[in-house]
């Protein structure tokens, strides 16, 4: 049986925790748009290191663990009984094994105080859509894009320069107690 638990994140693997969000990230554009870059943040990366780094500091992070092997990240930030997921990823070569999911159910084990969970995902991340609708039992709550942009962040949506011109959803899970 595999066992999945997460490690806060340490001040020694933060480069690599960074390093591993990056790879992550840049799978599903690469995945999606091939070697065209004009969705990422800064050169080569989907996710700039400034993003995750603010994550990282305003949040809570931690490593995903499964059977005693790295295979992942998270970074959720917590007010009472709201939650947001700001990062969440698997390790390419750990695809489809159920560690995002079993990561997700640590997570809520960690904050039962957490009724309404909040996260964004861009429009072209069909396995991201996938695993939270399907899996985490998020609901799609809105679509941010040039016609309607996200209040709390004035580059989603931006102009058709700008890096998720075409969109990102918003889910959210409201957990009834």
């Amino acid at each position: 049986m595999t066992v999945v638990s997460l490690a806060p994140l340490t001040d020694a693997d933060k480069e690599q925790f960074i390093k591993d969000n990056q790879e992550a990230f840049n799978y599903g554009a690469l995945e999606e748009f091939g070697k065209r870059d004009d969705h990422f943040e800064e050169e080569d990366q989907i996710i700039s290191r400034e993003t995750i780094e603010k994550s990282i500091e305003l949040g809570e992070a931690y490593r995903i663990i499964c059977d005693g092997v790295v295979s992942g990240g998270l970074v959720i930030r917590v007010d009472g009984d709201k939650g947001d997921l700001d990062l969440l990823f698997v390790s390419p070569k750990s695809h489809s094994k159920g560690i995002g999911y079993a990561a997700w159910c640590e997570v809520e084990k960690i904050h039962p105080e957490v009724t309404v969970w909040e996260t964004v995902t861009p429009y072209f991340e069909k396995r991201n859509i996938h695993f939270y609708v399907n899996r985490c039992g998020f609901h799609i709550v809105e679509f941010f894009n040039s016609h309607h942009r996200d209040p709390n962040d004035p580059d989603t949506g931006g102009s058709e320069d700008e890096q998720f011109s075409e969109g990102m959803f918003r889910f959210e899970k409201r957990i009834e107690r």
